[in-house]
């Protein structure tokens, strides 16, 4: 926790935080808050401010040790120096074993869910246009939508030829069809009407969007397939890799911390919840 104290006015404010003698400014901490948003305020200024211990305290380890470091350029941002020293003191000091393929191989069979294919659905849709902040004009829409489907109930054979008549959307040139869709290609709204039909289904009721009423046909569903170890390997041993590279960094940062001289602040697990970059 942060450390207060009263003035000779009688207001609270944080006492100075430091690290080994060393002042990190308040203006500093305020700067940095904007990258720790929280519901209060005194919960931002903790966690900039033990952002700021961390990193002082890494640049006086990689100074301690005479570390020298060139920035780099990583997709067109170049480093500063002190990032750069940072850097160069957990590649230098933090030792993170590559993961063998056991590990890889064990990380895979406990988790195959993850390492599937997704479903893909073939569908069709008629759109009826219509804003919900118009209601009249989305009321007009759903009459639409609900006579189109009556008919639909009656000749669902007739489905492209009414989509071609009535559909807002430019895929009433194909008689309203859509082709394939995954997760995430559509509308929440859209997507969990269309998951839920059978093959072969029409949605019992207007589905409404953003952007109007839709009559979903669910035409083909192309279940996901399990991905062989061989082709998700790479990414396995990268997700790993940061991992171990990410508790190996806490882990040293808390070594640090332990010896330090720090004042102002509680760091408690600060170094846990501390990302290296």
């Amino acid at each position: 926790m942060v450390t207060l104290i009263h003035n000779d006015r009688g207001s609270v404010k944080p006492a100075a935080v430091s690290v080994n003698g060393v002042t990190i400014p308040r203006d500093a901490i305020a700067r940095e808050t904007q990258n720790h948003p929280a519901t209060k305020p005194y919960a931002a200024w903790q966690a900039a401010a033990r952002a700021l211990v961390i990193r002082e305290l890494l640049l006086q380890e990689a100074r301690r040790l005479g570390i020298e470091a060139e920035p780099q350029c990583d997709n067109d941002r170049r480093e500063t120096g002190d990032e750069a020293l940072i850097r160069c003191l957990i590649d230098r000091e933090v030792v993170t074993p590559e993961p063998d393929e056991a590990s890889c191989r064990r990380y895979y069979e406990q988790n195959l869910a993850r390492f599937r294919s997704p479903a893909i659905y073939e569908a069709a849709h008629i759109l009826f246009a219509a804003r919900a902040d118009d209601p009249e004009a989305f009321a007009h829409a759903r009459r639409q939508a609900e006579s189109v489907l009556a008919q639909l109930r009656d000749h669902p054979a007739q489905f492209a030829q009414l989509a071609r008549a009535h559909s807002a959307c430019p895929s009433r040139a194909q008689g309203g069809n859509l082709g394939q869709i995954g997760a995430g290609q559509t509308t929440a709204e859209f997507e969990q009407a269309l998951f839920a039909l059978a093959p072969g289904a029409v949605t019992a009721e207007p589905v409404a969007t953003r952007y109007g009423l839709h009559i979903i046909r669910l035409d083909r569903k192309i279940e996901g397939r399990e991905l062989p170890f061989e082709v998700v390997a790479g990414r396995i041993a990268g997700y790993l890799r940061k991992s171990v590279s990410r508790r190996a960094s806490a882990q040293y940062i808390a070594r640090l911390m332990a010896r330090a001289a720090i004042t102002g602040i509680d760091c408690g697990n600060a170094s846990e919840r501390h990302r290296v970059n």
